[in-house]
């Protein structure tokens, strides 16, 4: 008789690890159920699509999208074990070909066995694209129910057709109450109250950035501390003992992108603080100053526009002035220029007549300009008409001649409509004064 379970790893259970070995606090405060987990209810409680799937009893494969420490891992596992799934963990940055042959034919002997397999794939967005085409036949016929976990944005990393096959669950941040709760239960971990005053305990929250298990790291670090209850730390001297967690950041990565638009749409809203915070943010995560000074000075260019022409001139100096100065110098040109931007008129009336006039060019192709400003450096050319008829503006008595420079055959259209801020309130005037002199020559208007 065939043993069908002959070579399949059985179904991995926390609650079966040895208790007697060494194991970090947050492995022993794992929560045991969903109910446990903290900060991510909108997924979880009885109105969230995962606890609507388990109380309905049925489970589909997600990918779930999360800053690290925000239990990915632990949901994946709670989820098996609610299920009765065999919980199949593998990490695509350990793993290749052969481990997700030998994974799927497990799962396949277990399913002919009447059990079904939970295949979590921790930082699934590291497997390549035709590996993770590899998953589409066993989650299609029901193999394995696949959970993903990653770090980033699944649009960007994961396929199309793995995606429309699982669900995008996003999970938060863990935010201040959450971070709490877990505090308040590293405490009655260890059967006392961590040694710290209101602000500490506060600083502490912050220290750990959102990520619950680096704040259960810090908590451990303090308990064994073993200051007084009497003498707590305060902020000082917490921040003395434990460091501080570095800021989620891959500079090519999505909280890049996100951090720069944060910058550029507080910039665009005249928001001068919100951008500071930002750009700082950035700085502090180790982006580069050049990257930042590149994309300010767009700013100037697309936002600002002619509203106020100095922001561009701005731009370029701050940007002369880090070259020359560097870090921390020139840290103070960059908050100065962001602080300029940030409060200057905003315009994109030049952006949007730069792509209207694009496209026009586009749509024209080869019209020729009219005769009568092209230049005649040659005989022939003069005689044939090239430059007849040209009124030279400096010759007009208003230095105004209001000429057609159109091609011939296309009609004159308005790409560049400034605003009334800045700057460009003066020259809306001009051009509006043009347009007086430019119908009144044509004898379609009154005098100005």
């Amino acid at each position: 008789m065939v043993d069908l379970f002959a070579g399949i790893e059985p179904p991995q259970d926390e609650d079966s690890a040895v208790a007697d070995g060494p194991r970090p606090l947050a492995d022993r405060l794992r929560p045991g159920d969903l109910s446990e987990v903290v900060g991510q209810d909108h997924l979880l409680g009885p109105a969230g699509p995962i606890g609507r799937m388990l109380a309905a009893g049925r489970m589909s494969s997600m990918i779930l999208w999360g800053p690290p420490g925000c239990g990915k891992t632990t949901i994946a596992r709670l989820l098996a074990k609610g299920t009765k799934l065999a919980f199949q963990p593998l990490s695509a940055v350990f793993s290749g070909v052969a481990d997700l042959r030998k994974a799927f034919d497990i799962a396949a002997k277990r399913r002919k066995a009447g059990q079904g397999t939970l295949l979590f794939v921790d930082e699934i967005h590291r497997f390549n694209r035709a590996q993770q085409d590899g998953f589409l036949p066993y989650v299609e016929d029901g193999t394995v129910i696949l959970v993903g976990a990653t770090t980033e944005n699944p649009s960007f990393e994961l396929n199309a057709a793995l995606l429309s096959r699982c669900q995008v669950m996003v999970l938060r941040r863990l935010d201040d109450a959450a971070l709490e709760q877990l505090l308040v239960r590293t405490e009655a971990d260890a059967g006392k109250p961590l040694p710290l005053d209101p602000d500490a305990r506060a600083a502490l929250r912050a220290m750990a950035d959102g990520d619950g298990r680096h704040i259960l790291t810090l908590a451990e670090e303090i308990h064994m501390l073993s200051p007084t209850p009497a003498q707590p730390l305060d902020a000082a001297g917490m921040s003395a003992v434990v460091q501080r967690r570095a800021p989620v950041y891959d500079k090519d990565r999505e909280g890049h992108y996100n951090l720069i638009s944060a910058v550029h749409k507080s910039l665009r809203g005249s928001d001068p603080d919100a951008a500071l915070y930002w750009t700082h943010r950035m700085l502090d995560a180790g982006e580069s100053p050049a990257y930042l000074l590149r994309r300010l000075t767009r700013f100037a260019v697309e936002d600002i526009g002619m509203a106020d022409p100095q922001a561009l001139q701005s731009a370029i100096a701050t940007w002369e002035t880090y070259d020359r100065l560097g870090s921390p110098e020139g840290d103070l040109a960059i908050a100065m220029l962001v602080i300029y931007l940030g409060t200057a008129p905003k315009s994109n009336a030049s952006y949007t007549a730069h792509n209207e006039a694009l496209r026009a060019a586009k749509e024209t192709g080869s019209l020729m300009p009219p005769m009568h400003i092209l230049n005649a450096p040659t005989r022939m050319m003069k005689d044939i008409g090239y430059g007849k008829g040209y009124a030279y503006d400096h010759s007009a008595e208003d230095g105004f001649s209001g000429q057609n420079y159109f091609p011939d055959g296309m009609p004159r259209t308005q790409f560049y409509r400034p605003v009334e801020r800045g700057f460009e309130r003066e020259v809306s005037k001009r051009l509006a004064y043009w347009q007086k002199l430019r119908e009144k020559k044509s004898g379609g208007g009154e005098e100005p």
